[in-house]
């Protein structure tokens, strides 16, 4: 392997949910099947679903009425998630069996940096991929680079049961012809700003003026032409399931306050900073806190985890203002605090939105659309959100998402 000396893999798992119920039902094997959130509703959300429902037409995203449309046969199950926990914890205690240099990234995708293991690793990835499909009946495909980046687009190039080399050398011809929407770390909206300035493949975002395209995207439009140049010095982080990450804002107030009204109105100004902070990051958040502090001094800090996702400055003020309305007791109030918590990059939410919310977050029209757009440029299932620390909210509601991590400890 050339350029870096490393050899990183990306591991994909196909379909996963799809794949697990087809596991435990071996029956399943070969039919169309459908994962959804509420299959018995006529609005129910297709959530994820395998490769013999795609070849009908079938999509994430997909109401399960519009999906029986186009294919009859089509099986519709509820989510395991106990069975989708058992079977991602499998398939990591396989990974690290190999090497401690594994980092997951969601429940059904992880890195690997296999650089240090002995034996041919062509041969090695293989096994690993042959292992996974003996012992848990579960297909995957493995891209393998030089980094992280060029490891990702390489396991999306073939599926189900791909093992796909990208070589830096071989970018020119591998990656550049693809379209801009392909690439990982691209979502619709920059796409179509990368379009004002006439780049529509991989290989013109390669060859971009850095001028403009900072001018356009900030930082963010020089580390995308480095990663279309096959750039990207990430390491595999075996660590990073457990980055806990915030964005916030405190105020202490002119005078202690006691009036409810104003208090939520202090609550409204800070949640609107919140939002803007967020959106200038480009991350979403799944857990929300708010930071009390009394006239006698004594602070308390209150938190909830949510199932769906928060960037929307009405929609922090109403979890914020509600959480504050259930711990305040009515003492005078000197400073308060909102901080939005579990943060992802919304660039990546395709991977960061829980299966236990797709119905909720229906409800919830902005976030919707840019599912909708993530959905359309990465064909994916929605899968597990960010990870945390069940010590990092306190009171936090019991989530998939935490279930995960634990898994990991």
């Amino acid at each position: 392997m050339s350029g870096s000396g490393k050899i990183i893999l990306h591991i994909d798992m196909n379909s996963f949910y799809a794949s697990v119920e087809a596991a435990h039902q071996p029956e399943l094997k070969g039919k169309p099947i459908a994962i959804a959130g509420n299959p018995e509703e006529r609005r129910g959300i297709i959530v994820t679903c395998s490769y013999e429902a795609r070849s009908k037409g079938v999509k994430t995203t997909m109401q399960v009425h519009e999906a029986l449309k186009l294919c009859p046969e089509l099986i519709v199950l509820r989510p395991d998630f106990t069975r989708y926990r058992q079977a991602s914890k499998a398939i990591f205690d396989i990974l690290r069996s190999y090497t401690t240099m594994v980092e997951p990234v969601s429940i059904d995708e992880g890195y690997m940096d296999i650089t240090e293991v002995e034996g041919n690793p062509i041969e090695l990835i293989q096994e690993i991929q042959d292992r996974i499909l003996r012992e848990l009946d579960l297909p995957c495909s493995i891209g393998v680079s030089p980094n992280k980046f060029l490891s990702k687009m390489a396991s999306d190039m073939k599926k189900p049961m791909g093992i796909t080399v990208l070589r830096k050398r071989e970018i020119e011809h591998k990656l550049w012809p693809m379209p801009i929407r392909e690439m990982n770390g691209v979502g619709e909206k920059t796409a179509e700003k990368l379009s004002s300035l006439s780049i529509e493949t991989i290989g013109d975002l390669a060859s971009a003026d850095e001028i403009k395209l900072k001018a356009l995207l900030g930082i963010n439009g020089l580390k995308l032409k480095n990663r279309a140049n096959g750039i990207d010095s990430r390491k595999v982080d075996p660590e990073s399931v457990y980055d806990y990450k915030s964005v916030g804002n405190s105020t202490t107030l002119p005078k202690d306050l006691t009036n409810q009204s104003e208090l939520l109105k202090v609550i409204d100004q800070l949640s609107v900073k919140v939002s803007e902070r967020l959106s200038t990051k480009q991350m979403i958040g799944y857990a929300l806190q708010i930071m009390i502090r009394f006239k006698n001094r004594k602070t308390i800090t209150r938190s909830l985890t949510l199932s769906h996702p928060l960037y929307d400055r009405n929609h922090i003020a109403e979890q914020a203002k509600g959480l504050f309305l259930k711990h305040w007791n009515g003492t005078p109030v000197r400073l308060l605090g909102v901080t939005v918590q579990d943060l992802a990059d919304k660039s990546h939410a395709y991977k960061q939105i829980d299966l236990f919310s797709y119905e909720e977050d229906v409800k919830y029209e902005p976030v919707e659309k840019v599912i909708r757009e993530l959905e359309e440029k990465h064909g994916k299932g929605i899968l597990t959100r960010g990870m945390k620390s069940a010590k990092s909210v306190q009171n936090a509601e019991t989530s998939f998402s935490k279930d995960f991590l634990d898994d990991h400890n």
